[in-house]
C-alpha cells in the first residue's frame, strides 16, 4: 500500500509540475492574436504574459495593474487639464499679489505682471479676483461704463459677462452668482441678475475698455462685492510688478494640484467615470493626497506622457483642419463654450486651448463680423518646419487686416506657454500691434514683422527676439473681425526663413 502511495504522490507531483511549466513551452502569439485561452504566451508592450489553464500569475497581475493605471494617468492629464491650470492661477496669483482673500483683485498692467498669466493679452491691462462660493452666494454691484468682462467656473467656461457684453450692456447692473449646490430661485427679484456656478470656485475677470485713465479710479470705486445684500467696496492690488507663473506645474504638484481642488468641488455628473479612474492613483473626493511609492511612480509617468500627448495636440490639432487652406495657421478656440456637446465630451479639443491659454467667453469662441475677437495661431513654417528659437523668420501682414478695431501679434514660449522672456522690459519686446507709431510699414502700406535672435539692420521696432532654445508659437489677434475674415478673403502667408 505504501509504494502504490508512493507513485500516486510522485505521478501528481509530475502532473502539477507539468501543468506549471506547460505555458513556458506553448507558442509565443502576438497580442492582437491571443487567444486567451488554455495555455498561451502573449507577447505585450509590458513583457510576455503567461497563461495557464487560461489564468496568469501574481506578476503578470501587477503588471496589467501598472499598465492600466499608468494609461489612465495619461488620459486623466488631458481631462484634467483646464482644472489644473485655472487652480495653479489662482493659487499662484494669490501668493503674488496678495490676493488670496476675499473681494481681492489683481491689476494686471506691466510686462512682469502679465506675463505670469498663460498666453496673456499684453495690448490692455487686466483686473482677476478669485472667490469661492461654498459659504453662499456672491453679489455683484456692477459699474456702469465700458468695460469687459465675467465670471468663470473652474473648467473656465463662462457663467455670465459683465459689462457691454453682459446683461448691462455697459449701463451697470446687480449680479447674484450662487455655487452648484445652491438653489438659484430664491435669489431672483426684479432688477437682478442671477446666476448658478458648477463650481464652487469662480474666476472673476475685467478689462477697462473706457480711453480716459481717470475712468479706472471711478470704476473702482463703484465696484462692490460680498456677500447677498452686505457688498462692499473690493480691493485692487496694483503696482506689483513682480514675476511669477501661472504655468500647471509638473509631477507630483500637478496631481496634488488637482487632489485639491476635486476636494474643493461637488462631482458633476460628466466626471463621475474620471472619478472611477482617479480612485486607484490614491485621488478621491474627500481624501487627503497621499499616494504610494507605487502610486507615485505611475503618477509621474502618467503625468510626463499626458503632457506630450497634450502638447502634440497642441502642435498637431489632428479634429481639425487649417484656417487658411494652404497655410499652417489654426483658429485656436475651436471647440463649443460647454466643452461638451450632445454626443461627447470636447476633451481633446479643450486640453488644446487650455494647455496653451486661459479663459473662454462668447466673444472668443464664437465672434461675428466687428464683434468679439479671433485667436490664430501657428507652430510651423512655410516649408512645413517646426518654429525654432535659432532661425530668424518673417510675417508678412498685409495692408489691410479686417478688423474693426485692431490687431496684434504676441510671442510666446512653447515650454511655459506665457508671454516669452526674452530679457526685454516693455510689452513691445514681446508684442506688436496695429496701433505703435514705431512699426515701419512698406509703401503698398502692408508690415513685414519679424521673429528670431537677429533684427534685419535698422528694423529693430518690427522685430521679437529669441533666445537660446526656447521655443516659440504666436497669436495674431484680430479684434472686432470684419466680414473679410469670415469670408477667408483675407488671408496670412506663413512665417518665411530669412537669413
Amino acid at each position: 500500500m505504501t509504494g502504490k502511495l508512493t507513485i500516486l504522490a510522485t505521478a501528481t507531483v509530475l502532473l502539477s509540475a507539468t501543468a506549471l511549466t506547460s505555458a513556458a513551452f506553448a507558442q509565443s502569439v502576438p497580442l492582437d492574436s491571443a487567444t486567451l485561452q488554455g495555455d498561451e504566451v502573449i507577447e505585450t508592450p509590458i513583457g510576455d504574459i503567461e497563461l495557464t489553464d487560461s489564468y496568469f500569475d501574481d506578476d503578470a497581475s501587477k503588471r496589467l495593474f501598472d499598465e492600466m493605471d499608468y494609461q489612465r494617468a495619461s488620459q486623466l492629464y488631458i481631462w484634467s487639464t483646464p482644472l489644473v491650470s485655472t487652480t495653479t492661477w489662482r493659487d499662484n496669483q494669490g501668493q503674488a499679489f496678495g490676493t488670496d482673500k476675499p473681494g481681492a483683485f489683481a491689476v494686471l498692467e506691466t510686462l512682469k505682471e502679465k506675463r505670469g498669466i498663460v498666453t496673456a493679452n499684453l495690448t490692455t491691462p487686466y483686473i482677476f479676483n478669485f472667490t469661492d462660493l461654498s459659504d453662499g452666494p456672491v453679489q455683484i454691484d456692477y459699474p456702469a461704463g465700458q468695460t469687459a468682462g465675467g465670471v468663470l467656473d473652474m473648467w473656465m467656461r463662462p457663467v455670465f459677462d459683465l459689462g457691454l457684453t453682459g446683461p448691462d450692456k455697459g449701463d451697470g447692473a446687480t449680479y447674484i452668482v450662487v455655487g452648484p449646490e445652491d438653489d438659484p430661485s430664491q435669489y431672483e427679484k426684479d432688477g437682478v441678475h442671477v446666476f448658478q456656478s458648477a463650481t464652487n470656485n469662480v474666476l472673476v475677470g475685467i478689462r477697462i475698455l473706457d480711453p480716459d485713465p481717470a475712468y479706472y479710479d471711478t470704476y473702482v470705486s463703484q465696484y462692490k462685492m460680498g456677500p447677498v445684500g452686505n457688498t462692499a467696496p473690493s480691493t485692487f492690488v496694483k503696482g506689483k510688478d513682480v514675476e511669477w507663473s501661472a504655468t500647471a506645474p509638473r509631477g507630483l504638484d500637478y496631481w496634488q494640484k488637482l487632489s485639491e481642488i476635486i476636494n474643493a468641488e461637488p462631482v458633476r455628473e460628466i466626471d463621475k467615470p474620471w472619478m472611477e479612474m482617479l480612485a486607484p492613483l490614491g485621488i478621491v473626493n474627500g481624501q487627503d493626497f497621499n499616494p504610494t511609492d507605487r502610486q507615485k511612480e505611475v503618477l509621474l509617468k502618467g503625468a510626463a506622457m499626458g503632457e506630450l500627448m497634450t502638447r502634440n495636440l497642441q502642435v498637431n490639432p489632428r479634429y481639425t483642419e487649417p484656417y487658411w487652406e494652404g497655410t499652417n495657421w489654426y483658429k485656436s478656440f475651436d471647440f463649443n463654450i460647454p466643452q461638451e456637446t450632445d454626443e461627447l465630451q470636447q476633451f481633446d479639443e479643450r486640453a488644446t486651448w487650455f494647455y496653451e491659454a486661459v479663459g473662454s467667453s462668447e466673444g472668443m469662441v464664437n465672434p461675428t463680423p466687428g464683434a468679439g475677437q479671433v485667436y490664430m495661431t501657428t507652430k510651423r513654417d512655410a516649408d512645413g518646419e517646426l518654429l525654432r528659437a535659432d532661425r530668424n523668420y518673417k510675417l508678412h501682414v498685409p495692408a489691410d487686416v479686417p478688423v474693426g478695431q485692431f490687431w496684434s501679434l504676441t510671442l510666446y514660449s512653447e515650454n511655459t506657454r506665457r508671454p516669452y522672456d526674452n530679457g526685454g522690459t516693455e510689452i513691445f519686446d514681446v508684442s506688436l500691434d496695429s496701433r505703435m507709431d514705431q512699426l515701419q510699414k512698406n509703401d503698398d502700406g502692408s508690415i513685414d514683422l519679424y521673429i528670431g535672435p537677429d533684427a534685419p539692420e535698422g528694423l529693430d521696432s518690427n522685430h521679437m527676439k529669441t533666445v537660446g532654445d526656447d521655443g516659440w508659437f504666436v497669436y495674431f489677434r484680430l479684434y472686432a473681425p470684419e466680414a473679410a475674415f469670415f469670408d477667408k478673403i483675407f488671408k496670412l502667408a506663413d512665417f518665411e526663413v530669412v537669413q
